[in-house]
């Protein structure tokens, strides 16, 4: 007879799960007894379980389908939090097993015994304990529909003594993947949006993730309307490529273009989007969005009209009813700005022989020229994301992940080990920052213990450089962000992984050439300047007095020395 644990396996093979990552622990014994041998699911040991959860993230997040994570009771289980938020907030469909405590000790503060139901309340969409086999069937059920149907995480706590028990009832079914239905606005909402549309003068479009099912109504939106497109980070995958209208990025990491085509804008069409800066939102342009969610609209700025609907169906409705524009001034200079902005960017990713240590954006530019064309690429927060987004070329066929709404660190190498066991076939490449990196050191020996051969790059400034940006950027003197790093490709060829260093920058490309040939898991340290200033598009008087103040505290403390380092870079690139 078949124990609960069994069953649960039966009900994840049956719903496509191929993966549960995972730290193996005694209050998961059944579940991992069960799994074992298997042809159809596989456990996959990572080093942490908070790298078990990014990882069925990324995997999520790749396949659209459903992923699993697990965790042991009490410590184990809380190791998944920050993993799970971060798919959460990406909106990847992830089933997390929760493992519990034996059930006559609940509630007695037995050893290692928490409360999941309330811990995981915020990152999940729904979280049960199973506390009989005759729940276990519609537990797991609801908690696989709600995690596909509302595209997020479902937690289902399970205590070891229950997992061990006979089974009682039917099996769990397979949980029924829902299928998008078009969402059309009304017909008051579409003539209200039209008669906007066809009385502004200069429409810019600012484009989500929203809009990926949508890219071909938008191309023809952004030609009929002369409209420059702006991209957002998550946005970038679907809609940079191939498209005539884009001007960039907006935000913190964005594109003067991008912000002065907002900025510039009487109207800005804000389509699938959640862009959070408020700070980077033109007034006094009306705004108009379109979003399936309605609690999206209208939480970030004042729109003059809100719509709740997909962005294809939206704009295919509206497209008939809209007046062609004439004027291209605001498109050409939108566009003009842009191809300015773009080769500043790119005059800094030079890669000069003899000098070192070596500019980031030419590793990143040499990564995306010798990348496969359909690579996979995870980005650490902060500075890697940084070089992602402004050097990694995308064309309808590469994909792009990172802690992109959570903004949590170390999130690169686990959700590449994700990547490569759900896409074993594609090359997978992880941007990993020093700081990033060393956070979650122990998933090195996960990608040698697997065999997965992933690329990892570490851009390794010896510092938490992004940190040391806000610092100064407030006014505040650079501090406790010094790392003192080891040789990580030393490190990597002591775990079993290929390792290489390059130090200056004529040692990049053929470095990177080596790596990506290498058949199994390897690693390149890049010593790379830690004076490379990222300044979002805009400065604001805070940020300008900021500078001031840190200028000043530099001097008075003796570090004269920073202020002749970034007298060498264009801040306002």
């Amino acid at each position: 007879m078949q124990r609960v644990a069994d069953v649960l396996v039966d009900a994840l093979v049956a719903a496509g799960i191929r993966h549960v990552y995972g730290v193996a622990g005694d209050s998961l014994n059944a579940v991992t007894d069960s799994i074992r041998g298997r042809k159809e699911i596989a456990w996959v040991h990572v080093r942490h379980e908070e790298a078990a959860a990014f990882a069925a993230g990324a995997e999520a997040q790749l396949t659209g389908g459903l992923a699993a994570c697990a965790g042991s009771c009490g410590p184990g289980n809380l190791h998944l939090i920050n993993g799970l938020y971060d798919a959460h907030r990406s909106r990847a469909p992830v089933l997390a097993l929760a493992a519990q405590i034996p059930t006559a000790e609940i509630g007695s503060n037995y050893f290692q015994e928490t409360h999941p139901e309330a811990i995981f309340r915020e990152c999940s969409h729904y979280r049960e304990l199973v506390a009989t086999p005759e729940q276990l069937p519609r537990v797991v059920e609801t908690a696989m529909e709600t995690a596909l149907a509302r595209r997020g995480v479902s937690v289902v706590i399970l205590p070891g003594d229950v997992a061990l028990l006979h089974s009682v009832g039917k099996p769990p079914r397979a949980p029924v993947t829902p299928v998008p239905s078009p969402v059309r606005p009304s017909n008051d909402d579409l003539v209200r949006l039209a008669r906007m549309v066809n009385e502004a003068k200069r429409v810019t479009i600012l484009a989500g993730s929203g809009c990926a099912a949508a890219r071909e109504s938008l191309l023809r939106a952004a030609k009929l309307l002369q409209a420059p497109i702006v991209h957002t980070l998550r946005g970038k995958e679907s809609l940079e490529h191939d498209n005539p209208y884009d001007v960039g990025m907006t935000g913190l990491i964005g594109f003067s273009s991008g912000y002065h085509a907002m900025m510039d804008a009487d109207l800005l069409l804000m389509l699938g989007t959640d862009f959070p800066y408020r700070q980077f939102y033109p007034e006094p342009a009306k705004k108009v969005q379109v979003d399936i969610d309605s609690k999206q609209i209208g939480r970030r700025t004042r729109v003059d009209l809100g719509i709740v609907g997909d962005v294809a169906s939206t704009l295919e409705a509206l497209l008939p009813t809209v007046q062609a524009k004439t004027e291209k001034l605001h498109l050409s200079a939108s566009l003009d700005h842009y191809r300015h902005a773009r080769e500043s960017l790119d005059d800094l990713a030079t890669g000069e022989a003899g000098k070192s240590p070596v500019h980031p954006q030419y590793v990143a530019r040499v990564f995306d020229e010798l990348a496969a064309d359909d690579a996979i690429f995870t980005c650490d927060v902060g500075l890697p994301t940084v070089w992602a987004a402004r050097y990694l070329r995308m064309n309808g066929r590469r994909r792009l992940l990172g802690s992109f709404w959570h903004g949590t660190m170390a999130n690169a190498l686990p959700q590449a080990i994700g990547a490569k066991s759900a896409k074993p076939d594609r090359q997978v490449v992880s941007f990993s920052g020093d700081g990033g990196l060393s956070m979650l050191f122990g998933e090195l020996l996960t990608l040698n213990q697997l065999h997965l051969p992933v690329k990892v790059v570490v851009f390794n400034n010896g510092a938490l450089g992004f940190v040391a940006l806000e610092q100064i950027s407030a006014g505040f003197i650079s501090a406790d962000v010094d790392l003192e790093n080891p040789d990580f490709a030393a490190v990597a060829n002591t775990v079993g992984l290929k390792g290489f260093r390059a130090e200056k920058p004529e040692q990049v490309r053929p470095m990177v050439e080596q790596l990506l040939a290498e058949p199994g898991p390897a690693l390149l340290d890049v010593v790379v300047s830690r004076q490379e200033i990222v300044m979002p598009p805009s400065l604001e008087r805070a940020v300008v007095k900021g500078f001031g103040l840190w200028l000043v505290k530099a001097v008075l403390s003796g570090r004269g020395d920073e202020i002749v380092d970034l007298a060498k870079v264009n801040l306002f690139r």
